[in-house]
């Protein structure tokens, strides 16, 4: 097994910002399927993929007649929890694991646009994606939808404009309803042809926020790459004894070490 990120990417001003720097800078092999062009398929098989990012969109979950590859990733989405591959969802992407889940996706209370404070819950504050970081987290939104958080689901942050910002399901996969992955330049891109909006303002601020905002993101992407490091393990040693050659021989005591990718 190849230490192989998959990484998809709805739309083209969208992409995987700090996630690509911190996992190349690792060795990693990061590799970006733009869902947008012609003839792009999802993989079925997911044994060489060490983890999954999905990244964000500005449609609607339930847009698939406009979107058709939307109901592909649900389908896609499914695989992943099923095989428990690590998953982060960020934005339409956090929202496409949810109602993969059998959550609701609706509008939220409010257009979120630009700089806000997400505080982690308390299973939040336990849980291995947001270690390290401060129970009030700085981060940048792009939305206008929200999610219910899955039944078996648990809620690892909140927000005072729209409650639900974070949840888990089942081992390794996560939604972040707001972006931890965006770098100063993508801010301002995004914002180039925005209405409506205060954007002298958002850009002014996020030039004062921007260390402790890329620290805190870094942080996330750091912790949920060791979360696929060792899932990526765990998964090796299940390949080895799959393998009827590799089963550990008698005073083998090194046997759970991981193969060779």
């Amino acid at each position: 097994m190849e230490k192989r990120l998959l990484v998809i990417k709805q739309v083209e001003e969208e992409g995987p910002g700090y996630i690509a720097d911190l996992f190349l800078d690792d060795g990693w092999n990061v590799e970006v399927l733009e869902l947008f062009g012609a003839g792009t398929n999802l993989p079925y098989d997911l044994d060489d993929v060490g983890g999954i990012v999905i990244l964000g969109g500005p449609m609607n979950v339930y847009q698939e007649d406009a979107y058709p590859f939307l109901k592909s990733e649900e389908s896609f989405i499914r695989r992943a929890l099923i095989d428990e591959v690590p998953l982060l969802g960020i934005c339409l992407g956090a929202q496409l694991v949810a109602k993969t889940c059998g959550a609701r996706i609706m509008k939220s209370p409010k257009k979120e646009i630009g700089w806000s404070t997400v505080m982690k819950t308390r299973e939040g504050m336990d849980d291995n994606l947001f270690r390290g970081n401060p129970q009030h987290m700085t981060v940048f939104q792009w939305h206008e939808d929200t999610f219910d958080v899955p039944d078996d689901g648990v809620l690892l942050a909140k927000g005072r404009v729209c409650p639900n910002q974070a949840f888990k399901v089942g081992h390794c996969a996560y939604g972040l309803q707001f972006h931890i992955e965006v770098t100063p330049e993508m801010v301002e891109a995004w914002m180039q042809n925005e209405r409506g909006i205060d954007v002298a303002r958002i850009i002014r601020d996020g030039r004062k926020i921007m260390e402790s905002f890329a620290d805190q993101g870094k942080r996330v992407i750091t912790n949920f790459k060791r979360i696929v490091e060792s899932s990526l393990q765990s998964r090796k040693v299940v390949a080895r004894f799959m393998d009827e050659g590799s089963w550990p021989q008698q005073g083998q005591e090194d046997w759970w070490r991981p193969c060779e990718s």
